[in-house]
């Protein structure tokens, strides 16, 4: 079995069909490999922009939604993120199956056109008089509705490994869910550690994202010739354990605390004031220049005992993760689709794509909750230990993850 896994890693995932090879005559013309690859190159244009824009949104979503409806909180911001993924989880699976028996531009148009009407509601939910942090969640819903997008592949015949098929989706499940909390919680963070106002926090995150995205180009980059040498399984484990260290080093260490909204707390108490000086106090507060204080809110009472988080421990954290994240997520989608081979993929990458879809409904949803409630040093604890059932898991099923082809064919020996 160990050969099997050899073989498979070195196996390149979309074949070697390429002018010369041995495959090249029988599979298709010339003129059919030009066309495959012209629209795998727009996809990869389509992808790009996409994630562009989502980058954007994703850094001003809580400055956006503060300016818009002042009764919306930390809490409500994770569930507005995840109703984005509720839509994709909902859509992928049907725009699989459509992809499957109906011509594909089909679903690409209507995904397409859905996007376009939700993000203009989005542009928009500032103008109703009320009630609009609910249109915001609607819109998002919405626009993971069109998100959804699914491709498909020419093919055979054979058994799947299920197990393999499962676990891959539940490996996929945790690696998007460590993300998803991980840009949902970046902005409400360092506006609390760091007491960064609306627009200082929505330009250093981003400035903070790009580096990242820049990052995790040149991952991409070492991960093809690493893969070669090996393995993809391999690049899977260890990324997940950078991915554990980057959130142990997030944890809160120290004992100097975060600046509070309120500056007449100190030392972990509540002071006996009167009415007045409370006034005062907050009217002394530090603010941004619309008015909104900054600094950690006194409603989150482990303002008063939890450590800051040091910019430089955010800052390594977010080199680590731009490490682990891009080596997970890609060789995730690689032995997948190795395990699932030449057949027509369109509904099983709609389950992963559901999967990936769950995991970012649940992970702003968890940290919203866990980071209000009880702060930074419980949510990223457990996404530790989150982190470290699946390297267990992975170990568990290590030698199952075995490429369709390279199975299949030492079966039919």
């Amino acid at each position: 079995m160990a050969g099997l896994g050899t073989q498979s890693e070195q196996e390149p995932l979309l074949g070697d069909y390429t002018p010369g090879s041995r495959e090249w005559g029988i599979i298709e013309t010339e003129e059919h490999y030009k066309s495959r690859w012209r629209s795998i190159r727009i996809l990869y244009l389509t992808m790009f922009l996409s994630s562009v824009g989502f980058s954007i949104v994703i850094m001003s979503i809580w400055p956006y939604l503060q300016k818009i409806d002042e009764t919306a909180d930390a809490s409500f911001l994770g569930w507005v993120i995840a109703s984005f993924s509720l839509g994709q989880m909902v859509a992928s699976p049907v725009f699989g199956l459509w992809s499957n028996y109906r011509p594909r531009k089909e679903p690409l148009v209507v995904s397409i056109f859905i996007s376009v009407v939700a993000n203009c509601l989005y542009a928009y939910v500032h103008v109703p008089a009320s009630h609009n942090k609910y249109y915001m969640l609607a819109a998002r819903g919405l626009v993971g509705f069109g998100a959804a997008s699914t491709d498909e592949v020419q093919v055979p015949q054979g058994n799947i490994d299920q197990v393999a098929v499962v676990t891959t989706n539940v490996l996929f499940f945790v690696v998007l869910f460590i993300f998803a909390l991980f840009e949902t919680i970046l902005t409400p963070l360092t506006m609390d550690m760091y007491a960064w106002t609306r627009e200082q926090a929505v330009l250093y995150d981003g400035i903070i994202l790009a580096a990242l995205g820049v990052e995790a180009i040149v991952v991409f980059m070492g991960i093809k010739l690493l893969s070669k040498k090996v393995g993809e399984r391999a690049l899977l484990l260890g990324g997940l354990v950078v991915v554990c260290a980057g959130f142990f080093i997030l944890l809160p260490w120290g004992s100097q605390l975060p600046k509070v909204q309120w500056e007449d707390l100190h030392n972990n108490s509540i002071p006996n004031t009167t009415f007045g000086e409370i006034v005062i106090a907050l009217w002394k507060s530090p603010s941004d220049p619309s008015g909104a204080p900054t600094g950690c809110p006194v409603e989150q009472a482990w303002c008063l005992y939890t450590p800051v988080i040091h910019l430089a421990q955010l800052l390594t954290s977010v080199v680590l993760i731009g490490i682990g994240y891009p080596s997970c997520s890609v060789m995730s989608y690689t032995l997948y689709s190795k395990l699932l081979g030449p057949q027509p993929q369109g509904v099983y990458m709609g389950w992963l794509t559901a999967s990936g879809s769950a995991a970012r409904i649940l992970g702003p949803v968890y940290i919203s909750q866990v980071y209000t409630s009880w702060g930074p040093r419980w949510a990223f604890s457990l996404v530790c230990g989150f982190v470290v059932l699946t390297i267990t898991l992975l170990g568990v099923v290590y030698r199952r993850l075995v490429a369709f082809s390279v199975r299949h064919g030492n079966i039919q020996e």
